[in-house]
């Protein structure tokens, strides 16, 4: 058999250093904060959360819902409530439970999708501080 010659890379470690501002002293302590705990990433990831958040609930409302809708005898999901209380053929007094379970499904989609991008890009490990050698 033929032996396998296997090439050893060896890992650098990219580090970004921003570059640096004259800030005025009553600023310092923000600049410090930003710089050292990530809050732009934090911006990029809340802003592009909301933008898929969005999608996710015009999927639901647009697609979701009035298939669940037709199962369930009715044009869409959000208009379905229980009637508590009645005049002649108005209800007066009514649970909306259709709206809930469109925004419960919105949310078990999101948890879905935030759960699968973490796990397949890895991010649950950049958490982790590596030891200090």
């Amino acid at each position: 058999m033929a032996q396998e010659k296997r090439k050893v890379v060896e890992r650098k470690e990219v580090v970004i250093s921003l570059p640096v501002v004259k800030v005025p002293g009553w600023l310092q302590g923000f600049v410090s904060f930003v710089r050292e705990q990530g809050v732009v990433g934090l911006a990029v990831g809340l802003i592009l959360g909301l933008a898929s958040k969005s999608v996710v609930d015009s999927f639901v409302a647009n697609i979701v819902n009035p298939i669940i809708g037709v199962i369930l005898g009715s044009n869409n999901l959000a208009n379905q409530y229980i009637c508590l209380q009645s005049a002649g053929s108005d209800c007066t007094s009514k649970i909306g439970y259709g709206r809930f379970v469109s925004d419960l499904i919105s949310f078990f989609i999101m948890a879905a999708i935030v759960y699968f991008v973490v796990k397949k890009l890895k991010l649950d490990k950049l958490d982790k501080t590596k030891p200090q050698a």
